[in-house]
């Protein structure tokens, strides 16, 4: 418990900066579990989610096979821009959530922005 209490405590810090340079754009919010990843765009002036994608989602399950690998994390991220690019939505910050910018969480933010997804 104390892991995951101080990987909240770290995802804290990481939204305050956040704010703080975010202006009006919507952040890119990922989560990543031992077996799955996922990831939103959130709207936090509106409370709002604009779109989101993950390793669970049916059309993306057939061809990630497992969620736990960095091709299924490029396909969410893949997934996630396309359905950006569908709400309007051009520009975002990227919220790593307290995990490190390495593995799973860089192979979909660089799938992202090589989708179009400007942060």
């Amino acid at each position: 418990m104390a892991d995951i209490e101080a990987r909240r405590n770290r995802a804290g810090r990481v939204r305050s900066r956040l704010k703080k340079v975010a202006g009006d754009r919507p952040r890119l919010s990922v989560f990543r579990s031992s077996k799955n990843i996922s990831a939103q765009i959130i709207d936090d002036r509106a409370g709002k989610t604009i779109a989101s994608a993950s390793s669970l989602d049916k059309d993306l399950r057939e061809s990630v096979g497992k969620g736990s690998t960095s091709d299924a994390a490029a396909n969410v991220g893949k997934a996630i821009a396309e359905r950006a690019a569908k709400a309007g939505v051009k520009t975002v910050v990227f919220d790593r959530g307290g995990y490190i910018y390495h593995g799973r969480v860089k192979a979909l933010a660089e799938a992202a922005r090589d989708a179009g997804l400007e942060f």
